[in-house]
């Protein structure tokens, strides 16, 4: 499978438009997440207890209540990351798919800016005719950038 050329930042979600296809979903999740929109990202993940996010800052989030509190800190501190979704698969079945891919951006604070990249995958699974995200990985491969993002997050650039 080749992965994608198309690059995913969100610019391309509407309002109107509903998650109802893969690329929909992704759109909207970047949508959400570069604005800083915790009302639409919670239409983009399943509001269950099952769900999932593991990445280098935020560590194993489990279900919606404890992923949309590290969102809301994310987006409520003076800290602004942006990230765009690229060199991507989907691998589509009928009622789950996945996204792996790259997402590259920046994080910015204060006088901190650092360029991201950072390994990712999305999961998504089908609820009444709707993609609603499962789970998140991310890593950071760069030891440097990840020491260097995990000090400017925490306080300490």
């Amino acid at each position: 499978m080749q992965p994608t050329k198309r690059t995913i930042t969100g610019a391309r979600y509407s309002a109107d438009q509903a998650a109802t296809t893969p690329e929909a979903a992704l759109e909207q999740f970047y949508a959400a997440f570069n604005g800083r929109d915790i009302a639409l990202l919670a239409e983009n993940w399943a509001q269950t207890d099952e769900i999932a996010l593991d990445n280098p800052l935020g560590g194993i989030r489990r279900g919606w209540a404890d992923i949309r509190a590290l969102y809301e800190r994310v987006f409520s501190g003076p800290a602004v990351v942006y990230v765009a979704f690229h060199d991507y698969t989907l691998h589509v079945g009928q009622d789950l798919f996945y996204a792996v891919g790259r997402e590259r951006g920046h994080f910015r604070k204060g006088d901190t800016e650092l360029a991201l990249a950072i390994r990712t995958s999305r999961v998504f699974r089908l609820f009444e005719g709707r993609w609603k995200q499962v789970h998140h990985h991310g890593s950071i491969d760069d030891s440097g950038l990840l020491a260097r993002y995990q000090s400017a997050v925490l306080g300490n650039p």
